[in-house]
C-alpha cells in the first residue's frame, strides 16, 4: 500500500506524529515563574468566587503567615466564614505587578476589591479597596503564598 506524501517526502502519518511528538515536547517546558505565578494568581480568584475555602487554602503555602499571625488554617477559616455570610463573590484586581527574587521566590502586588450579591455591593460593607501585598515560594515547580498582607486603599 503507498502513502501520499508531501513534497519532503513524508507521510501524512509521519508529518502527524512528528507534530504530535513537537508538542509534547514544548508541553514538557517549565512554565516561566511569572507566568505560573499569575496562573496561581487566577487559581486563587477563582477559589474565591466559586466559594471554596478549600481551593484558596491549595494556594497558600504550608508556611504561610498573614495579619495577626493568621496561618494557613486561620486563613481557610477566614474565607470560608466570608463565603458563608455571601452566596456570591466576585473578585476586581487591577495590574499584578511580579517581582522575582532568584528561581524560587517572588513579591506579588496589585490591588483588589471584593464585591458580593450580584457584583455590585462591596466586601465589607465599609466599601474599601485594598492594596495587596503576597510573598510567593516555588516548592517542587508549584508556587504557593508564604505571607499576605492588606491595606485600605481610601484611609
Amino acid at each position: 500500500m503507498q502513502h501520499a506524501c508531501n513534497r519532503a517526502g513524508w507521510t501524512h502519518w509521519e508529518l502527524v506524529a512528528t507534530l504530535v511528538c513537537v508538542l509534547a515536547i514544548a508541553g514538557c517546558g517549565r512554565e516561566a515563574p511569572e507566568d505560573a505565578i499569575r496562573a496561581q494568581v487566577t487559581a486563587l480568584q477563582s477559589a474565591i468566587e466559586d466559594r471554596s475555602a478549600s481551593d484558596v487554602a491549595e494556594v497558600l503555602d504550608e508556611d504561610f503567615i498573614g495579619p495577626s499571625g493568621m496561618d494557613r488554617q486561620g486563613a481557610r477559616r477566614m474565607a470560608a466564614a466570608m463565603m458563608l455570610r455571601h452566596q456570591r463573590i466576585g473578585v476586581l484586581t487591577g495590574p499584578v505587578d511580579v517581582a522575582l527574587q532568584g528561581e524560587d521566590r517572588a513579591t506579588v502586588r496589585t490591588r483588589a476589591a471584593l464585591t458580593g450579591g450580584g457584583g455590585s455591593a462591596v466586601l465589607p460593607d465599609s466599601a474599601q479597596a485594598w492594596r495587596v501585598e503576597s510573598g510567593w515560594r516555588a516548592r517542587d515547580g508549584v508556587w504557593r503564598i508564604t505571607s499576605l498582607t492588606w491595606t485600605p486603599v481610601l484611609e
